[in-house]
């Protein structure tokens, strides 16, 4: 009993701290979101009735998909790369990325103005070398704001495929190729399954992370881009309208658990 009482202590901390800072938050904007004082789903009824919010709703799930894939795409050879470097040189690549992490990321996506902007970087070199006439719109629409998410978030997905591809057994790789197996055959029957479950974590873990993006949307975007962290801060900022941007809020949770599910589907099924 007395062990009983002792786990209970240990867990009861963590637990009430976890309740109090996720799980009280979510359940109050549940509520908001449903009571306006007495239960309707009239916020979310008005979300359907008014096409605006939908736009920006599947803007921004569109915009997480695009940053997904590119991130995992560019991932997922960055990582194997990686894998193969030795000594020194392997240390200094995942400390040049690893220090992305201590830039600020305003900095960051300010730093994509400079590159970007009309006279940024990329637009001087293309008018000087005369493959332009005239700047071209590279920031302040969706392409600014792709570039600018994936910028920020490759890190997130580059680490955990790296880490997942150093567990792979080598010998498993030798061993398939002392049978005569070819690279493609090595990669889609040994390389790939061992990796894909890490893969999917990578892209859900960067689309969520998109979904809720603010700062970069809100810079890159020049207010041409609305997605739902900036259509959130105006309705809560400026409009004071909590139980409307709390309808926004519970379909982007209620799209997470959703992908929280498939992953650990999918997940089993590869398994």
């Amino acid at each position: 009993m007395k062990k009983k009482i002792k786990g209970i202590s240990y867990i009861l901390p963590p637990l009430i701290i976890v309740v109090i800072s996720f799980n009280i938050p979510l359940f109050l904007m549940l509520i908001r979101s449903l009571f306006s004082p007495d239960f309707t789903f009239e916020q979310y009824v008005y979300l359907v009735d008014h096409p605006i919010y939908l736009q920006i709703l599947a803007n921004t799930f569109k915009t997480a998909i695009i940053v997904s894939l590119l991130c995992c795409l560019l991932a997922y050879p960055l990582a194997h790369w990686i894998t193969l470097l030795a000594g020194q040189v392997k240390l200094f690549v995942l400390g040049i990325i690893a220090m992305s992490f201590l830039v600020s990321i305003l900095i960051r996506t300010y730093a994509w103005i400079v590159i970007l902007g009309n006279n940024g970087i990329v637009n001087r070199t293309l008018l000087e070398m005369g493959l332009i006439g005239s700047p071209l719109q590279l920031i302040y629409n969706d392409l600014g704001v792709t570039l600018g998410t994936i910028n920020v978030l490759l890190p997130f997905a580059i680490f955990p495929l790296y880490a997942a591809m150093l567990k792979i057994d080598k010998r498993l790789i030798k061993a398939a190729y002392s049978l005569g197996s070819k690279p493609i055959t090595v990669f889609t029957k040994i390389y790939l399954p061992l990796t894909l479950p890490t893969l999917l974590s990578s892209a859900i873990l960067v689309f969520i992370m998109t979904l809720g993006f603010f700062i970069t949307p809100a810079i890159l975007g020049g207010g041409k881009v609305q997605m739902v962290a900036t259509i959130l801060d105006t309705l809560i900022n400026r409009l004071a309208n909590w139980n409307l941007a709390s309808a926004i809020s519970t379909i982007l949770l209620m799209v997470t658990i959703a992908l929280y599910i498939v992953y650990r589907k999918v997940g089993e099924t590869v398994k």
